[in-house]
């Protein structure tokens, strides 16, 4: 099925980049069987809620440094004599230090994991949350890369375009075995295989159903 601009300015509103958009989910989505008006409405419903409509392909990560500790409290706040977080979480120095510093942020936040090497690599920064559904860490950047031929650091760029954003969000989309939430209407499962939760789930619902209503019209 293919997408209209007129489709798409209904389900995302204003966007400067409205034929940009449309030429890379027509480009993309039917490679990775996202092909009906349930999967096409659900991918960009949740892509919406996880973009803002389109417009946020990098990931926030400007913190204060009590965001830091509620969002991150085994790393960022005091722990106690048992070695747990103290609740309410009191930011540590390292908290008070790179707050408001994303770059900082992103290299300890993501240090170690996720195939990144340690703070002072770079590797967090460099492998931050990239594209419509945010890829993040090394690992998964070289994952994607090597079903399109690219390296790792080759994908750092390409998830900043219209087609890379797309692509790495129909990536993770197949890799979550997506499509069979869509077909059976599980929203709530699908959001949790996206977020780990359900952070935003009336936002998510809304969108993916405003997405196959104007797309099946």
């Amino acid at each position: 099925m293919e997408i209209t601009q007129q489709q798409l300015g209904q389900c995302i509103g204003n966007n400067p980049y409205l034929d940009q958009w449309v030429a890379a989910l027509n480009n993309q989505l039917p490679n990775y069987e996202i092909n009906t008006v349930e999967r096409v409405g659900d991918f960009i419903g949740q892509c919406a809620h996880e973009s803002g409509n389109f417009k946020t392909l990098n990931e926030n990560l400007n913190y204060g440094a009590q965001g830091l500790a509620n969002i991150w409290p085994t790393r960022f706040a005091v722990k106690g004599a048992d070695g747990k977080p103290q609740n309410p979480y009191v930011p540590t120095e390292l908290a008070q230090q790179i707050q408001r510093q994303p770059e900082l942020i992103a290299n300890n936040v993501y240090a170690n994991r996720l195939g990144n090497g340690g703070p002072d690599s770079g590797d967090g920064w460099k492998y931050h949350g990239r594209g419509l559904i945010q890829l993040t860490g090394h690992d998964n950047y070289a994952a994607f890369g090597a079903t399109v031929d690219m390296s790792a650091e080759d994908v750092v760029a390409y998830a900043q375009t219209f087609d890379g954003a797309v692509q790495t969000a129909c990536w993770f989309w197949a890799t979550h075995n997506l499509n069979q939430y869509a077909d059976s209407g599980d929203i709530e499962t699908m959001t949790r295989r996206i977020n780990g939760g359900l952070n935003g789930i009336d936002d998510r619902i809304a969108k993916c159903n405003l997405a196959r209503q104007v797309l099946g019209a």
